[in-house]
């Protein structure tokens, strides 16, 4: 179980460190559309790195109260995995073939990554 924690940590860290750093450039290299400011999604990587914080003082303090833990991640990843869904039925997601099969590849990747924490659950 660990080591799927570890890896939730891994990629949401590295996905938000991006969007926090540099929003507007990670959403024209992802094909995603580009905003006019860089406020919601730099918010969002924001976010998105406290989320892998949470996950990764679980880990290390198993003592710590208000840690995310798995439990939490599973509802996290389903809700994210269905508003990417959500936005590709309805033909919102991105302007480019580019964007749309990154955000395919996300959701899939947030789903397995769900699965495999309620396997292990």
């Amino acid at each position: 179980m660990q080591q799927i924690l570890w890896a939730e940590i891994f990629i949401k860290a590295i996905a938000g460190g991006l969007l926090f750093l540099a929003p507007l450039t990670t959403s024209t290299l992802l094909g995603l559309e580009r905003p006019s400011t860089g406020f919601w999604p730099r918010l969002l990587g924001a976010m998105t790195v406290g989320i892998a914080a949470g996950v990764w003082i679980g880990l290390q303090f198993s003592a710590a109260r208000g840690a995310i833990g798995p439990g939490g991640l599973i509802a996290i990843n389903f809700a994210t995995a269905a508003a990417l869904i959500a936005a590709l039925i309805l033909g919102t997601a991105a302007p480019s073939r580019r964007g749309k099969l990154v955000i395919v590849i996300v959701a899939v990747l947030l789903l397995a990554l769900a699965f495999l924490e309620i396997a292990h659950v």
